[in-house]
């Protein structure tokens, strides 16, 4: 039995390899210079000083105020010299360029955006090869989607997305201890890519590919102990900021929970009960993507799964800010790669992206007949809720009738999957007698 690969030929060149991968990748830093130049009246016009001129011409960015608010123009080392409310990835990315910048805090944010640009680049290239020669352009999405290009440099989120995409890339190319450490090292970056080594357990368990997912899954624990405990020797109370922060923080902007505590709706807007009710619906979704990929009539694909696990994090999240559409869309897109509901749920993105702007400009006295109020701001939310779990739905769908999955319609079986590709089922819900599994021979 032979499963199929996205690895080149023998006889393929390193240069003929990379060729189909230029165009694309020259597109991904035309949307990099256009996520920078929509930040021109902040960067260039000086709207990041003037009230809400960054609401008003939607050029917000966390990354130039953090300058001072984390005191890195101070000099101040994170975590070591004071508590910084991220992960130690994003703490490190802070400290490298705050030692680039000399003390400027322009400088800092521009060297940000080349080390955020270049990010994307890489993601954009790799979630390419996720999705294998023949749906190669679906990575367009990535590169120059409008929602990406608004919210790219709100703050750090492309780095632990190109992580993330190159764990998953190294685990469909089996080289599993490297996925290991790059999924690892996303989630020591945000906290989201931890929903994938649940998706690839999953799997582990249908298929009984358990050596590969072992020897991931020490590689990735060994990763994290060294990128976490010397900064948790150093300074632990530094370190666990972004821990007690996460447990602490109420429902924000974004989230579904701050509408339901704006509206006062009843139980659900109780705030003492916020993270176990937060807790609790995640753990229902997760429940039920557990059920589903070990009760579908055929193994569901890899990215199905990270999609839908990561999905059921957004949405159940106590914020949920504009930024984390980064997060979803390669994913969504190599979940389903159909125009339809994608394209729905992009625009309900960039609705929302304007809305939040708008809203916050309302709230200042002298803004107040330039933004919007509840009532259109929460109809923004409640688009961007939607639409995703109207995606949530499809690919369901798509897992429980295979042949509507515009993928295997091809006739490939998991072409991301690393070793669950064309592999047989093991274990299932209810158990089913032996079958073969259809594969495209390689």
């Amino acid at each position: 039995m032979t499963r199929t690969t996205n690895a080149p030929g023998p006889l393929g060149t390193a240069a003929q390899r990379a060729v189909p991968y230029l165009p694309l990748g020259l597109l991904a830093g035309l949307g990099a210079v256009l996520a920078f130049l929509w930040k021109w009246p902040c960067r260039f016009g000086g709207a990041w000083n003037g009230g809400i001129g960054q609401y008003t011409n939607f050029c917000y960015t966390d990354i130039y105020p953090l300058w001072w608010a984390e005191h890195l123009s101070d000099g101040k080392i994170p975590y070591v010299d004071y508590p910084v409310e991220y992960p130690v990835g994003i703490g490190a990315i802070m400290e490298f360029v705050r030692r680039l910048a000399s003390g400027d805090g322009v400088a800092f944010y521009d060297i940000t955006v080349v080390l955020m640009g270049g990010s994307l680049v890489a993601g954009v290239l790799v979630m390419a090869a996720l999705a294998g020669p023949a749906r190669r352009w679906d990575a367009l999405w990535y590169a120059i989607g409008p929602a990406v290009i608004l919210c790219a440099y709100i703050n750090w989120d492309l780095a632990a997305g190109a992580l993330a995409l190159g764990g998953l890339l190294a685990w469909s190319r089996d080289r599993h201890i490297l996925a290991g450490v790059l999924l690892s090292l996303s989630v020591a970056t945000k906290f989201y890519p931890l929903m994938f080594f649940g998706a690839l357990f999953l799997l582990t368990v249908r298929t009984g590919k358990w050596t590969p997912f072992l020897r991931m899954a020490l590689a990735a624990a060994g990763t994290w102990l060294v990128a976490n405990v010397p900064v948790m020797l150093i300074n632990f109370e530094g370190w666990k900021r972004f821990y007690s922060f996460s447990s602490e923080r109420g429902a924000d902007w974004g989230g579904l929970w701050f509408f339901f505590q704006h509206k006062d709706w009843g139980f659900l807007a109780d705030a003492e009960s916020l993270n176990t009710m937060a807790m609790g619906a995640l753990a229902v979704l997760l429940l039920g993507i557990a059920i589903l990929a070990v009760a579908a009539p055929r193994r569901p694909r890899l990215m199905q799964l990270c999609f839908l696990a990561l999905a059921a994090f957004m949405v159940t999240n106590k914020v949920w800010s504009p930024q984390y559409v980064l997060w979803l869309v390669p994913f969504a897109v190599l979940a389903r790669p159909k125009w339809g509901a994608l394209l729905a749920w992009q625009i309900a993105e960039c609705w929302y992206f304007f809305s939040i702007w708008l809203y916050l400009t309302a709230q200042y006295p002298e803004g107040a007949d330039l933004g919007i109020g509840d009532t259109a701001y929460f109809l923004s939310v409640w688009a961007r809720a939607i639409t995703i779990v109207v995606l949530m739905a499809l690919v369901v769908r798509d897992i429980l009738r295979p042949e509507l999955d515009t993928v295997r319609a091809s006739g490939a079986d998991d072409p991301s999957g690393g070793v669950f590709d064309g592999a047989e089922d093991r274990f299932t819900l209810p158990p089913r007698p032996k079958a073969d599994v259809p594969v495209v021979e390689a």
